[in-house]
């Protein structure tokens, strides 16, 4: 009986071992390139072009950063950025957890015929070309509300809070009628403070697509004012490219068209990097509740 439990215990100290070994393999591909980037973007057009793997600029250089920020217009369109992700994220949230919310229940009439619909958006939508005039008979087109209104609703995310609104006792729903709470106060007071795992993660995925969503400005938006960060710092690359063909000299000490890309993507990325941490306690428990069923 010992041997077996030492056996048992040197296969578990070998598998922990094993385990370790390939997370950090894992962890070392995907931090090195993800260094690489950064370092390479604070690094001078010479050290770029000499080419090499970069774990420290040799010439440091902010020149990458100055020909993104030298465009003034630049903060109008982080501006743009930041208000459609987080009206867009809040929007989201709270249509989807209404409409979850009432899925949930099964006295609601009509469930099963407004599940079958929702269903089927998961798997055919109507294509690009009718999604423009749909957008267009609809006034969308060079509005802000583009990135908000067609967003507003994602089947899957109803699907994961309908489940988390179904694991909460119907005892305390009960309770809080007889205390004389209505369905909104319920709603707003009970189920949304409730299910906060799950509406961080679907915050988060939410945010991120919002955050780098590049073709709804190409597809429907043609005033520069309302371009986001990502289709202005596209065109910064294009603009880029066109100057170091133009001017192969001088621009190629200073800058490339390599380090303004990599500077582009530092400058999209960071705001993902620092808001994951803060949200990631909320990410695997909102995933696992959402998706379990009594």
């Amino acid at each position: 009986m010992n041997l077996k439990a030492a056996r048992g215990d040197l296969d578990s100290r070998m598998f922990d071992l094993v385990n370790m070994i390939l997370l950090s393999l894992f962890t070392i591909v995907i931090l090195v390139p993800l260094w690489n980037v950064v370092v390479s973007s604070f690094s001078s057009g010479r050290a770029l072009a000499e080419g090499g793997f970069l774990f420290w600029p040799s010439e440091f250089s902010l020149e990458n950063y100055r020909a993104v920020f030298r465009d003034e217009s630049i903060w109008q369109s982080f501006l743009i950025s930041v208000s459609k992700t987080v009206i867009g994220v809040v929007t989201h949230v709270f249509f989807c957890a209404m409409v979850g919310y009432g899925l949930s229940k099964k006295y609601v009439r009509g469930r099963k015929l407004y599940m079958t619909m929702g269903v089927i958006t998961m798997f055919f939508s109507g294509g690009m070309i009718p999604t423009y005039l749909l957008i267009k008979s609809l006034g969308l087109l060079n509005s802000f509300w583009v990135y908000i209104i067609p967003a507003l609703l994602s089947f899957y995310d109803v699907i994961i809070l309908m489940n988390f609104f179904r694991n909460v006792p119907d005892s305390l729903e009960e309770s809080a009628k007889i205390d004389g709470a209505g369905d909104w106060r319920i709603f707003l007071y009970i189920m949304i403070p409730l299910s906060m795992p799950a509406i961080a993660t679907i915050a988060l995925f939410n945010g991120v697509g919002q955050w780098n969503d590049f073709m709804t400005t190409k597809l429907y938006i043609t005033d520069q004012s309302l371009y986001p960060l990502q289709m202005k710092l596209y065109e910064i690359i294009v603009q880029s490219q066109t100057q170091s063909m133009q001017n192969s000299g001088s621009f190629a000490i200073e800058t490339t068209t390599k380090g303004v890309q990599l500077a582009t993507i530092v400058i999209t990325t960071m705001p993902i990097v620092v808001m994951y941490p803060i949200l990631q306690k909320y990410f695997i428990s909102g995933m696992m509740l959402g998706a379990m069923k009594e």
